[in-house]
C-alpha cells in the first residue's frame, strides 16, 4: 500500500515503484491525502492515476523550487552587516528576511545591512550539494550564515541524516561566519519543539553552532497569549506575527542581544502584539541560550554578548 512519511514540515511520499521519495509541499500534500490511499496505483481508476500523474509532474517545486528573494550580491558586498540565509519556504515566509534585516538595522545603528536568500528551497542535505548555493555561500564574507530545513520525521518513527547540515556549518565557518542553527516552530496543535530543538543541539555538539530557540519562544508566546495569531491558516507556515518571533530570536541569536529595546517594526502587527512578543523572545533568550553551545564566537557586528 502507499503510505505517507511526515518529513520536515513537507512530507514524503514513498513507494518502491517510484525507486525513491521525494517531498511534497504541504498543500499538495493535503490534497494527495484525500485521496483513497489504501489502494495500490494499478487499481486506481483512470483517471485517478491521471490526477496521481499530474500531481507528480509538478513535484519540481516541492523538490527544490521556489524564488525566496532577499537582497543581491552587489548590497551584500557593500553591507557591514552580511547574513546569509539557507533553508525552504519556512525561511522565506511572511517576509521574514526583511524583518530580520529591520531589526537588525535597529538595534546595530550606523550599520549597513544585507540579507540575502540561497536560491531555491530544499533541505539541508539537499543545499548542501547545491551549486549555486554553495558558490553563493563561497562568494561573500559573511557575518552569520542561518541554516533551516533540517529533515527530520515529524512522526518520529524515521531518522535522516544531518551530515548535509554538518558540512554547511563547517562550510560558513571556512567563510570566517558565525553559522545559526534555525530548529523549526511547531506546528499548530503538535508537542515537537523538544524533538525538534534536540536534533538541531545533536548538530551543533559535533560542530559547534549557535542554535536558536525558535519553537521555545512560539510556546512561551502562546502560552501568555493564546489567541496570538502565529500560524498561517495551514497551521505550518508563519504568519506575519510567527515571522516576526522568529526573526526577534534570530536577532537575539546573532547579536546576543536582548530584543526587549527594539522599536516597532511597520509589518501590520499592532504595537501591542509586537511588545508581547518581544518580552516572550526575551524570556526564551534568558532560559534557553541560543549561544550555549557557540561561547567562543563573537557576536555580530561586535560588541559584548549581553549576559
Amino acid at each position: 500500500n502507499i503510505f505517507w512519511i511526515e518529513v520536515g514540515r513537507q512530507r514524503a511520499w514513498q513507494r518502491p515503484w517510484l525507486g525513491a521519495h521525494c517531498s511534497i509541499p504541504t498543500s499538495l500534500a493535503t490534497l494527495m491525502t484525500a485521496l483513497p490511499l489504501r489502494c495500490t496505483l494499478r487499481r486506481w481508476s483512470p483517471w485517478l492515476r491521471g490526477l496521481a500523474g499530474l500531481a507528480l509532474a509538478g513535484l519540481a517545486g516541492g523538490c527544490g523550487g521556489g524564488g525566496p528573494g532577499g537582497d543581491d550580491a552587489a548590497t551584500v558586498a557593500a553591507a557591514d552587516i552580511r547574513v546569509l540565509m539557507m533553508g525552504n519556504s519556512h525561511t522565506s515566509t511572511a517576509d521574514l528576511p526583511g524583518q530580520l534585516k529591520a531589526l537588525l538595522r535597529a538595534g546595530r545603528p550606523g550599520r549597513s545591512v544585507a540579507v540575502a536568500v540561497a536560491p531555491d528551497w530544499m533541505f539541508l542535505e539537499e543545499r548542501s550539494v547545491h551549486a549555486p548555493s554553495l558558490a553563493q555561500l563561497r562568494s561573500q564574507r559573511w557575518s552569520a550564515v542561518v541554516l533551516q530545513a533540517q529533515k527530520y520525521s515529524t512522526s518520529g518513527q524515521f531518522s535522516y541524516s544531518t551530515e548535509g547540515a554538518r558540512l554547511l556549518v563547517q562550510a560558513s565557518r571556512g567563510q570566517q561566519a558565525l553559522p545559526v542553527l534555525f530548529p523549526e516552530w511547531p506546528r499548530r496543535g503538535v508537542d515537537e519543539t523538544a524533538r525538534i530543538y534536540d536534533l538541531h543541539v545533536s548538530i551543533a555538539q559535533a560542530e559547534p553552532a549557535c542554535v536558536a530557540p525558535i519553537g521555545q519562544a512560539w510556546d512561551l508566546a502562546l502560552q501568555r497569549h493564546p489567541g496570538l495569531g502565529l500560524h498561517e491558516a495551514d497551521g505550518n507556515h508563519a504568519a506575519v506575527p510567527g515571522a516576526y518571533l522568529t526573526a526577534l530570536v534570530l536577532y537575539a541569536t546573532l547579536t546576543g542581544g536582548s530584543p526587549l529595546g527594539l522599536p516597532d517594526l511597520d509589518n501590520g502587527v499592532a504595537p501591542a502584539v509586537q511588545a508581547q512578543l518581544r518580552a516572550a523572545a526575551s524570556d526564551t533568550r534568558a532560559s534557553v541560550p541560543a549561544r550555549q553551545h557557540c561561547p567562543q564566537d563573537a557576536p555580530v557586528a561586535g560588541g559584548p554578548v549581553a549576559p
